[in-house]
């Protein structure tokens, strides 16, 4: 049995070597990430991966992971900035509020398709022009939905979060874990003995 990871995202790939997991392969999806009109965050957050799964070649024998990131502001999606114009946009309406950030995972094993999102506050301090303009200038914003990663830099605007910590980075470990031993994946035990 193998292991396929759906995303080409190095804090995903961080976060799996926690639970002592390192894929086979890392396969990207190529989809389309255009939210539908009215879409809410958690139901798009939930399609994108499911889309993901299913966009990702498997044999019988392999396990695929894949996962979606969408920060939640009331009823918008803030994705991936396309600039650094956007993401200042973003980092300014976040500014003093909470939000929301929604991680779904899906995980395929043939014909099966199991699913789990995990949404989690969060607040971010009010932020300063100083703040933003600094926090731009690293271009840790750069491919991070929300123009953020919690783990770099823009960690010192956030004082206040409930819920996972992991599932903010990218995946929630805890429900990473459940999804994989539901799909066969020898989490706890030896692989070699297992195969």
């Amino acid at each position: 049995m193998k292991l396929v990871l759906g995303s080409g995202s190095p804090r995903r790939l961080e976060l799996l070597a926690q639970l002592g997991v390192v894929p086979d392969d890392i396969r990207p999806p190529d989809i389309d990430e255009t939210p539908l009109r009215a879409e809410l965050p958690r139901p798009y957050c939930q399609r994108m991966a499911r889309e993901k799964a299913q966009a990702v070649p498997a044999a019988d024998d392999e396990i695929v992971l894949v996962a979606d990131t969408t920060v939640a502001l009331g009823r918008r999606i803030l994705g991936k900035p396309a600039d650094a114009g956007e993401a200042a946009a973003f980092l300014y309406a976040m500014s003093g509020r909470r939000h929301r950030v929604v991680t779904a995972l899906a995980v395929k094993r043939g014909d099966q398709l199991w699913q789990r999102d995990v949404v989690t506050a969060v607040k971010m301090k009010h932020l300063s022009d100083a703040e933003v303009n600094g926090y731009l200038a690293t271009g840790d914003w750069q491919g991070k939905a929300g123009g953020y990663g919690i783990q770099g830099p823009a960690g010192a605007f956030v004082p206040w979060l409930q819920g996972s910590y992991s599932a903010v980075m990218g995946l929630p470990l805890a429900e990473t874990a459940t999804l994989l031993m539901a799909a066969g994946w020898p989490l706890w035990q030896d692989r070699e003995a297992v195969a």
